[in-house]
């Protein structure tokens, strides 16, 4: 009998591989193996909807629980998996459960950045990753009247929205010259920047934390200069660290995620990465990356269900990535770094407009505003590494024409 394919993570990515491996026919057994009790959910709403109260818990579940029995995946919640055995290729449990595989596939994500400062590890210093986590973030919310938030990228300030809509005071503290300085461009970064303070949230940058304050709990954010932020509770968002550790221990190559080929293989040939963990080289964009990002979790876990049952395609994706803040909702098609001229759609000031970013002519992304047609035309012409008129990415339907005669 064969062993089939065990799954470690049974996120977005991970139920993506099984549902895909099923999809395409294959019989063998798939079991999906998740460190958390719950069922596999959506991450994004945790930090917008599912915080802020407008969208109950039922609602993230990704499938029913019948559909499981339905497509014959064998969901296992609540498991530990410790390491992985390539020689007897097994993975063990912290039960010392050993699970055999002829295919492995990792989609293990990551766990919420914390930082070595002091106070970090007081009661009510929070960090948001998980369901548990949002849970608790939000019990503590109910309570609180002043949150602090260290990072101003896509959680903390997705956190920031969801807290003013709960009647919070908001700090955000961070420590680069604008928002989202990692992924966005400079006047989008600084367009959600004024957005935010509109909201009355006091928003920091260039500013530097030295310490979480408190004795018994968190009070407070002391700051480089020395000036303190009182606060009931903290949120530190910081960023994700790759969920490498199996790997490595297993002597797969790493390097800030798993390293993998165009089909999800790792540089063990019968063990695949995908989704947040998985760094793999772009032909677009002629470089590794490695990609947090729902779309990324549900195309790769199809591209290593494609390659097990023996109809491997490369995976090149344009990535994509949403924020939703407040009414506005943030829509990026490809990836901005190296980016020498940038085209304007639409006014900032009216909340609806598109940033396009070209590199030696070619588009290689597109930052829309409430503006879901110029981001879709965007995607589409990305993937074909399109040179369009400057001019006309001003009117949209004229740059598709070009790009569709």
């Amino acid at each position: 009998m064969t062993a089939g394919t065990v799954i470690i993570g049974a996120g977005q990515a991970g139920l993506s591989a099984a549902e895909a491996l099923r999809k395409r026919g294959y019989e063998g057994p798939v079991t999906l193996i998740g460190v958390e009790f719950a069922p596999p959910y959506q991450r994004p709403p945790l930090s917008k909807g599912y915080l802020s109260g407008e969208l109950p818990a039922e609602r993230l579940w990704l499938k029913p629980e019948a559909y499981f029995d339905a497509a014959r995946i064998h969901l296992r919640t609540g498991v530990h998996v410790t390491r992985i055995d390539r020689g007897a290729k097994c993975v063990i449990t912290g039960e010392g459960e050993a699970i055999a595989y002829d295919h492995l596939i990792l989609a293990t994500g990551g766990a919420a950045r914390r930082l070595a400062l002091p106070g970090a590890e007081l009661p009510g210093v929070h960090v948001l990753r998980s369901l548990a986590q949002a849970d608790a973030l939000s019990d503590a919310m109910a309570g609180a009247k002043r949150l602090a938030i260290i990072g101003a990228g896509y959680i903390g300030l997705e956190v920031a929205a969801s807290a003013r809509k709960r009647g919070l005071e908001v700090s955000v503290l961070e420590a680069a010259d604008r928002p989202m300085a990692r992924t966005a461009s400079p006047l989008l970064g600084g367009w959600f920047g004024a957005l935010h303070r509109g909201y009355g949230v006091d928003l920091q940058v260039s500013t530097g934390v030295a310490a979480i304050t408190g004795a018994a709990r968190a009070d407070g954010v002391r700051l480089a200069d020395g000036e303190r932020i009182e606060a009931d509770l903290v949120l530190i968002a910081a960023g994700l660290v790759a969920g490498t550790q199996l790997a490595e221990e297993a002597g797969l190559a790493c390097a800030d995620g798993i390293l993998v080929d165009a089909h999800a293989r790792t540089s063990d040939r019968d063990i695949f990465a995908i989704g947040d963990v998985a760094r793999f080289e772009s032909g677009l964009y002629g470089r590794s990356i490695r990609l947090e990002s729902v779309q990324n979790a549900i195309e790769q876990g199809r591209a290593a269900a494609a390659a097990i049952c023996g109809a491997p395609a490369v995976y090149d994706p344009v990535p994509w990535f949403w924020s939703d803040q407040y009414a506005m909702k943030l829509q990026i098609a490809g990836l901005i770094d190296g980016a020498d001229q940038m085209v304007r759609r639409g006014d900032p000031e009216e909340g609806a407009f598109a940033l396009f970013h070209l590199k030696d002519g070619v588009l290689i992304a597109c930052e829309a505003v409430n503006a879901a047609p110029e981001f879709m035309a965007a995607q589409r012409l990305i993937a074909a590494r399109a040179r369009p008129d400057p001019d006309a990415l001003r009117d949209v339907t004229v740059a598709m024409r070009a790009f569709l005669s």
